[in-house]
This record gives C-alpha cells, sequence and structure tokens, in this order.
C-alpha cells in the first residue's frame, strides 16, 4: 500500500510505503523520490512495494491499546496516520479544520465505548445553536462515524460506534448563493482597478468572465492562455495541503477543458502580461512562459494563495455595498449569464461539471 506526491519541482514524484507500525503504534513508511512522468511514477511505486513486499517482515509488536477508553482523539490520529494520506489534499486540510474548530476540545476527548447517543445529539444540537449549518453537522458527523467505525474494526470489536445511531438536529435551510448582477459585477471590478493592483482585478475579470473556479483560475500559467486566439486551458488547479499550496490535475477529467474568452478580457491579460515581463526585467528575470500568470513573485515561479484572493474579492465586494456574495457567486454569475445562449451540455462543458445535472 503506498501513494505518490508531486513535489513543488515540476515532474518530482515522492513516493510513500507503508510498512506498518512500531512498539509505539506510529506508522512506518518508506519514502522514495522519482523525476519522471505521473504513469511512470505510479509503476516506480508498484515496483518499490513489490520487492518490499518479497523482503522477510521484521517482527514488530503492535503498541497501540485499542480499549474501553480510546477517545474520538484517539481514532482520528489514528485514521490520519493510517488512511488520510489515501485523501485529496483539499479534504485532508477540510478535515483538519473541523477537527481542531470542533471535535478535539469537546467530544473528541469523551471515549467512544462510554459516549451515549443522548450525549452525541446534544452535541450536534450545541452546534446547530453555535451557529454551525447543517453541512457543516453532518460533516462533523461523519468524521466521528468514520473513526467510530475504525476503531471498532482495529479492536476486534471491542469498541461500539454510537455514532451510527445518533440523529441530526434539525435546522434552518441556509439562503442559495446568489449570482450577483452585471452591475455589481462591474462596480467590483472598477473597485479592484482603484486599488492599482493589476493581477487581481485581471484574476477576478477572468473569473467572472470564465466561471472558473479559483484554483483553477491561480493556477494558470501563461502557456494555457492562447491571446491570439482568446483561448484558455484549464488542466491544473492550486489547493492548500498542510500549510502549503500546491498545483495539481484536478479532481475530474471533465474540470480539463479549453474556454473562449472575450476580446476585452484577452487585453486586460495581454496588459497584465507585459506589466509582469517588465518587473520580471526590472529584477533581473526573464518571464517565461511557464510563470503563473497572476504571480506576485517577479519569475513568477508561485501563484497567488486561493484564500487571500477570496478575501481582497469579499473586502471589495463589502466597499462597494455588497454583502450577500462571495468569490464563488462569480461561477453562479456565469453560469447564469450563458444561460440563454448555449446549451446545457455546452454550459457543462464550460464550467468543467461532471454531470449536466448541476445546470
Amino acid at each position: 500500500m503506498g501513494s505518490i506526491r508531486l513535489r513543488r519541482k515540476p515532474d518530482t514524484w515522492e513516493l510513500r510505503i507503508y510498512l506498518g507500525r512500531d512498539e509505539n503504534g506510529k506508522v512506518i513508511h518508506k519514502y522514495a523520490t522519482f523525476t519522471g512522468g505521473k504513469r511512470e511514477a505510479e509503476r516506480e511505486l508498484a515496483r518499490l512495494s513489490f520487492e518490499l513486499e518479497a523482503q522477510p517482515k521484521p517482527e514488530i509488536e503492535n503498541g497501540l491499546k485499542w480499549n474501553t477508553r480510546t477517545t474520538f482523539n484517539d481514532a482520528i490520529s489514528a485514521w490520519r496516520e493510517n488512511g488520510w494520506q489515501d485523501l485529496s489534499p483539499k479534504t485532508v486540510r477540510d478535515y483538519e479544520s473541523i477537527v481542531r474548530v470542533h471535535i478535539q476540545d469537546s467530544i473528541g476527548k469523551s471515549a467512544i465505548a462510554t459516549t451515549g447517543v443522548f450525549e452525541l445529539e446534544s452535541y450536534f444540537r450545541s452546534l446547530a445553536d453555535n451557529g454551525l449549518g447543517l453541512s457543516g453537522i453532518r460533516h462533523v458527523r461523519a468524521i466521528l462515524h468514520k473513526s467510530a467505525r475504525l476503531a471498532g474494526k482495529w479492536s476486534g470489536g471491542v469498541i461500539p460506534n454510537p455514532v451510527s445511531l445518533a440523529d441530526l438536529p434539525k435546522t434552518a435551510p441556509k439562503a442559495p448563493v446568489r449570482a450577483p448582477r452585471v452591475d455589481e459585477v462591474r462596480i467590483i471590478l472598477e473597485k479592484l482597478e482603484e486599488r492599482d493592483d493589476i493581477r487581481l482585478s485581471c484574476l477576478i475579470r477572468v473569473l467572472a468572465a470564465t466561471g472558473m473556479r479559483r484554483g483553477e483560475a491561480v493556477a494558470l500559467r501563461w502557456s494555457d492562455i492562447s491571446l491570439e486566439d482568446r483561448l484558455i486551458e484549464v488542466n491544473k488547479a492550486a489547493v492548500t495541503a498542510k500549510g502549503a499550496l500546491i498545483v495539481k490535475s484536478p479532481k475530474t477529467q471533465a474540470s480539463v477543458r479549453t474556454i473562449a474568452i472575450d476580446a476585452n478580457t484577452a487585453q486586460k491579460l495581454e496588459i497584465l502580461k507585459e506589466t509582469q515581463a517588465s518587473f520580471a526585467r526590472e529584477v533581473g528575470f526573464t518571464l517565461s512562459e511557464e510563470a503563473f500568470a497572476f504571480s506576485y513573485y517577479p519569475d513568477g515561479s508561485t501563484p497567488p494563495h486561493p484564500d487571500t484572493v477570496s478575501h481582497h474579492f469579499k473586502a471589495a465586494a463589502e466597499a462597494c455595498g455588497i454583502t450577500d456574495i462571495h468569490i464563488h457567486s462569480l461561477r453562479h454569475f456565469q453560469a447564469t449569464a450563458i444561460d440563454s445562449l448555449v446549451s446545457e451540455r455546452q454550459k457543462q462543458a464550460r464550467l468543467g461539471w461532471s454531470t449536466s445535472h448541476m445546470a
């Protein structure tokens, strides 16, 4: 069992192979570095795994104790060491945030075996009373349920799973995400241009003009943008994992697509590229086609952080008196704008949806 992860350097992969646990219950991995394409890296991982499987295995006593005193935090920690590596970086980041904010200092300290259904349902209701929406409570319950189920499996059935019987409270549904009007998008773009930050204003314009996801937009390189043909190729997305920003292939094949842009957006991008090239020359660099288009680094080596982009967009919108939209609303704006112009199938292709149900 193993996994691969793209390192910061292009075509450089970290190979990780699961070896078992030491006497303290800590997961043991073997690490290797491989340079080449993803398919070759997967083959190298398979080869190393086969070689290690063929070697005689040392006798390792499992010192991790699973009993009626095992807490939710204990089970989540074990799952983190033996399972989270199979999740996407974004999912891991979301799980870490949920555990840190909602679980580890409260229900996480409770022993799974002695936690009753009434206690769990009271805990879920307290989350709702403190403003957490039903979707967020479902995520909390899912983490608790999976960790308790794994604890039951790893303990040989000693630890029960009380979460499976606990119901969620009924909460008022959240208002649906609103698509901004054309005039609202226009004044937000004007507000951003007043800040004299051409990178940010151009990035937000691209989001509004294409319906791209923010992670897809910040991961754009100049080699992905054809100003002459007015086309943008979407083939990567930027996500955060353990505090680091990485650029990876999108989750689904449908997200890989080519999008046409209007002449004004292409013109703004051309001005940005000239600005980026001039900035690079001033400090002794040459702007490469592989540079990130919206980078604040002179060599274009690092994309802007998606959360930073969201923060600045929200601030600009609120400065315009618009407080009920966020950066993902621009995706809804694009979907609404092209609704009467293209078919549902064309809309699906442009926005990178896996199915047409989203339309």
